[in-house]
């Protein structure tokens, strides 16, 4: 045991205030982790988007194309 009874409860103080701030930093760590996350989720998502938008766009231009009549060349 200890010789002095008073430093038990400031080590299991200091003890838990360690545990605590590693705690709060790991939590902290993981939010950010999370944020970064969810925002290239969101960028990918709204990419797609854009790029479905654009291909189907494309695809309707391509279509409007091969519907015209075709004209006779000059002879």
């Amino acid at each position: 045991m200890t010789a002095n009874p008073k430093t038990a409860p400031d080590q299991a103080v200091s003890l838990f205030s360690k545990t605590q701030t590693q705690s709060m930093s790991l939590n902290r760590i993981i939010s950010e982790r999370d944020a970064v996350s969810e925002a290239r989720e969101a960028k990918t998502a709204r990419l797609r988007e854009q790029r479905l938008e654009k291909e189907a766009d494309e695809m309707a231009a391509a279509a409007a194309l091969s519907a015209l009549p075709k004209r006779a060349g000059r002879r």
